[in-house]
């Protein structure tokens, strides 16, 4: 494909989610780097091997990937000519983002009922790469938020249609995205600690 063919706007499309895709190439290495550093310092003597991944961390598992599902039907709802059902479940998105983030702070609370804290005395460094990596994914999440409230916004002033759907696309490769990368993180976690 001639990336130099087309009109205008299929070059701005192009461009845009050719953008899009580099921003999470990049997002992907910042995560291999520090997965990367737990690799390592696994194997410090200090490193905990007894530690259970607190409950709200799975239950956020289960959260995001309900939003993901949302998202993918409230794309399907405007493809199908139903505005009202699109705004329901991009409203329903939004909130389970922010129901995924207040289960990540149970879970940095049940880290803290259970006696590890992010610095101090009673911390190590098996909680410190805990704590930074959700935390880190949080502020992902936190952007992903963003995003959805420009599509909500934009939804009601209706510039969004079954053929134009370009800016809920992006959005939602990058909610699908931050979804995915909470389950690997979940997942490497648990399996390390």
């Amino acid at each position: 494909m001639d990336l130099t063919e087309g009109t205008i706007k299929e070059k701005n499309d192009r461009a845009k989610r050719m953008m899009l895709w580099f921003g999470i190439g990049s997002l992907i290495m910042s995560f291999a780097g520090l997965t990367s550093a737990v690799l390592v310092s696994k194997k410090r003597i200090d490193w905990m091997h007894d530690f259970a991944m607190p409950n709200a961390f799975l239950i956020s598992c289960i959260i995001i990937i309900c939003s993901s599902i949302t998202f993918i039907l409230a794309k399907r709802a405007l493809q199908n000519k139903n505005r009202s059902l699109t705004t329901s479940m991009l409203l329903l998105t939004f909130g389970l983002g922010i129901a995924f983030i207040v289960s990540q702070f149970y879970g940095f609370q049940q880290i803290v009922d259970s006696g590890y804290y992010f610095t101090g005395e009673s911390s190590n460094v098996t909680m410190s790469f805990l704590y930074v990596i959700a935390a880190v994914h949080i502020l992902h999440v936190v952007a992903g938020l963003i995003s959805l409230l420009v599509v909500i916004y934009n939804h009601f002033k209706q510039k969004y249609s079954a053929t134009e759907l370009l800016g809920m696309e992006l959005s939602a490769t990058f909610w699908h995205f931050i979804d995915i990368l909470w389950i690997f993180l979940f997942l490497f976690l648990s399996y390390l600690v």
